[in-house]
């Protein structure tokens, strides 16, 4: 059985070695080929490379653009709580000096009818 691979290893080899003699110019051409799509895969993906990194640029751009909309009108909507509630707070001041005036009158002209109702 040894002998039997042996020679069929050794045939098989030298009908390779005179073949392979002869189809010298079909594998340089093959190679040539080989070569010619070679480089036109790596430009493919060179090309495809870039437009993948512009997209994530024109990406991350919009979603900066996006965020800076998001805070200028977050900005915008604090500024106006801040001033209505200034507004509010002012108007409750102003609210609750009148009504302190309003006791005080109401105080003073009791004080004065008891005085009255005293004789003084």
């Amino acid at each position: 059985m040894k002998k039997l691979l042996l020679s069929t290893a050794l045939l098989l080899v030298l009908s390779l070695s005179f073949t392979s003699c002869r189809d010298t110019k079909k594998a340089d051409e093959a190679g040539d080929a080989i070569e010619a799509a070679t480089d036109a895969a790596g430009e493919a993906v060179d090309k495809a490379a870039d437009a993948a990194s512009e997209a994530v640029e024109s990406a991350a751009d919009a979603a900066g653009e996006a965020v800076e909309g998001a805070a200028d009108a977050a900005g915008e909507a604090v500024d106006k709580a801040v001033d209505a509630a200034g507004e509010a707070a002012e108007g409750a001041a102003d609210a609750a000096g009148k009504a302190v005036e309003g006791a005080a009158d109401a105080a003073k002209s009791k004080v004065d009818e008891i005085k009255k109702e005293a004789g003084h």
